[in-house]
């Protein structure tokens, strides 16, 4: 009996995965080789050489560890590492508890409007995080209309950079934390309350263990957020120097790539050690729900729900009202002396010699990466996690496509700029251009969307792939009839994130833009260095609304796929 219809042995009422055949191993090899060398390429090459440069001094010579030697003797340089440890220690130490108690409203209260309040905390996600410190500026700045609640302190340094970076991180903690308190099973607190246990102690010993490797994920997802920004110490530091804003100077300012790759490491280890931290503590997680487990599902209590409904109120105001200054800001005519409204600060060319051209440039941005990028990273992702061929070279591929997660955004920017303008790469035409934007967005936000594709693969049994074999039907064909349409829900959730990102990010693509494809984020740092700060804030709205719009786009899209290539899910 040939191998194309030999009998599939059963494994309980699954069928057990099958052997590709040979001409579909060749091409699966084929395919997995390329998904590494196209990795290799857009993330391994590009940090290799920022670790090259930060070896050689300015004549491309190798001196050691000079350069490390020279930063660590530096008062200025060494300062700025101290600011950034301090900035971002201390912006975790407000944002965590903060998003732990809105979370908990949000997840174990009965307060009314709950997608209200979780749309509101969401906000800073669709907008640029220069966009928190602008909205800050207008409310605390020097002509700011609540200039005197600082008490004669400057918003333009270490407090205002804390307040912009916890208004940007919010959210994305909060969202760790109600994924980590809705999986909680609900006969664990039903028994402590049969027995009389105080809420303190049911807190202490039920909720909060729970919810701790949440806290621990949460907790270096914002402090590896703030440490690697660099709009908002851009925008609102002042003279407070972090470790972003010093990397940016040593390259564009003082052309001091060594130094500059120096100061990206340096950013780099930060970032390296949270991420192996979180991911050891993430090992240690065990299961919290069980098949017998019963979801919680609290039970009103109105002094509990009326304090957490102040609490998530006044979090939400605090969210959006500085917001919503800064776009009512963008429509004022002169803030805060002329109050009247006009759309002369969203003509652009008055104050950006390309005038409209940066937000299009970003359109066309986000919607390439949007597509190639979501194209490699489901592909990518199915030749991992399904393809039974060259389990070296997949596990290899799975490692490059990790890599990105702990890789700043402005560090992989700079490993593509040593790496493009290389004298030896053939490649280095390409810098400048808008292809090697889409090229670095896809590399700085491939981790997320790679995860996010194997979690939507694993749900798909192995039955299907071995049946498909059994029937001599390729594995293509099987991805294109099969998997892609059973994970189109999926598929629609990377291109919305890739999009989104795209649209608002700035670290990553700061020194990578050329005259011609100068990005909306882009615009909005030089329109601020100009002063024009009402400009600045009109572009980050059109930047904002553009992101939410396509949100809506995304729900309405995915009602679509559920109706219609989801049907067979429903009973």
């Amino acid at each position: 009996m040939s191998d194309a219809v030999q009998e599939v042995p059963l494994t309980g009422s699954l069928v057990a995965p099958r052997p590709l055949r040979i001409g579909e191993r060749q091409v699966g090899a084929t395919l997995v080789l390329a998904l590494c060398a196209i990795l290799v390429l857009i993330i391994g090459l590009p940090l290799w050489a920022l670790l090259s440069k930060s070896v050689e001094n300015t004549e491309g010579h190798f001196v050691g560890l000079a350069n490390f030697v020279t930063y660590a003797t530096t008062p200025t340089l060494v300062a700025s590492l101290v600011n950034s440890l301090f900035v971002a220690a201390t912006t975790t130490a407000l944002v965590i508890p903060l998003a732990f108690a809105y979370a908990y409203a949000l997840c174990r209260s009965r307060i009314p409007g709950k997608g209200l309040f979780y749309a509101a905390a969401m906000v800073p996600v669709f907008a640029p995080s220069l966009l928190s410190g602008l909205a800050l500026i207008y409310v605390f700045g020097n002509q700011g209309l609540l200039k005197s609640w600082l008490m004669g302190a400057s918003l333009y340094g270490p407090v205002g950079v804390i307040a912009a970076e916890s208004l940007y991180c919010f959210p994305h903690a909060m969202l760790i934390m109600v994924t980590a308190l809705a999986l909680s099973d609900g006969r664990l607190r039903e028994a402590a309350e049969a027995l009389g246990t105080s809420r303190w102690r049911i807190f202490r010993t039920i909720t909060l263990p729970a919810a701790r490797y949440g806290v621990i994920s949460a907790s270096f997802v914002v402090f590896t957020l703030v440490i690697t920004d660099f709009g908002i110490p851009k925008v609102i530091g002042g003279q407070f120097s972090v470790l972003a804003t010093d990397a940016y100077r040593q390259v564009v300012g003082q052309q001091n790539f060594p130094m500059g790759a120096v100061v990206g490491i340096i950013l780099l280890v930060p970032a390296v050690i949270a991420f192996f931290i979180d991911r050891a503590a993430q090992k240690r997680q065990s299961a919290m729900l069980s098949a017998r487990a019963v979801p919680y599902s609290p039970k009103p209590e109105r002094r509990r729900d009326t304090v957490l409904l102040i609490l998530v109120s006044l979090v939400a105001f605090t969210i959006v009202a500085p917001y919503a200054i800064a776009v009512w800001g963008s429509f004022v005519r002169y803030w805060p002396y002329n109050l009247s409204l006009t759309l002369n600060n969203y003509d652009f060319s008055t104050v950006e010699p390309s005038g409209w051209e940066p937000y299009r440039n970003s359109l066309m941005l986000a919607g390439l990466t949007a597509i190639i990028g979501t194209t490699l990273i489901f592909c990518g992702a199915y030749l991992v996690e399904k393809l039974k061929a060259v389990p070296h070279l997949r596990a290899f591929a799975h490692f490059l496509a990790m890599l990105p997660m702990a890789v700043p955004g402005l560090v992989l920017g700079l490993g593509y700029v040593f790496f493009y303008n290389a004298i030896w790469n053939p490649l280095g035409f390409l810098y400048g251009t808008l292809a090697i934007l889409v090229i670095n967005t896809i590399a700085h936000f491939y981790t997320v969307g790679h995860i996010t594709a194997l979690t939507s693969l694993k749900q798909i049994d192995s039955e299907f792939e071995a049946v498909s074999a059994s029937l001599k039907v390729p594995f293509w064909t099987t991805f294109r009839r099969v998997t892609a349409p059973i994970c189109m829900p999926a598929i629609l959730d990377i291109a919305v994130y890739v999009f989104v990102n795209a649209m608002t990010t700035v670290s990553a693509v700061i020194f990578l833009y050329g005259a011609d494809t100068k990005l909306a984020s882009i615009a909005i740092v030089h329109m601020d260095e100009a002063g024009a700060v009402a400009s600045a804030a009109g572009m980050a709205t059109v930047i904002m609304l553009t992101a939410i719009a396509v949100k809506l786009l995304h729900i309405a899209l995915d009602r679509l796929v559920f109706g219609r290539l989801q049907r067979w899910r429903q009973r």
